[in-house]
């Protein structure tokens, strides 16, 4: 069963951003299509809920993290697509990096606890 990315549910704070981020590393995209590719390349564990995705990209754009464009998608409808920015691509290597940071620091404990 899918698990939507929630805060409550346990997400870290900053998760999303960064797998949105991560996501849009690839080329512009609109936002159902960021949430599907987040779905697929998770094998389908996690699921971005609208709810949420959308004001997540709104506050990117405040951040200047990214840009968007109106368009037309494959479904012949009127989308967005964002596109990273340089400061979304700095912002990036700054949550990986504070990611693999806090990954490797729980690993060490599991590992020697």
């Amino acid at each position: 069963m899918p698990m939507a990315i929630r805060s409550k549910d346990g997400m870290p704070p900053g998760a999303l951003p960064m797998l949105i981020l991560r996501v849009l590393q690839s080329g512009s995209l609109h936002g159902y299509a960021i949430a599907q590719r987040i779905h697929l390349l998770s094998s389908e564990v996690l699921a971005v809920e609208e709810g949420l995705l959308y004001p997540t990209l709104q506050k990117m754009l405040l951040k200047g993290w990214v840009t968007a464009e109106w368009g037309i998608s494959e479904t012949n409808r009127k989308v967005r697509f964002y596109q990273l920015t340089p400061a979304g691509r700095t912002q990036l290597k700054a949550e990986l990096a504070g990611y693999e940071r806090t990954t490797q620091a729980i690993q060490d404990i599991l590992r020697t606890a």
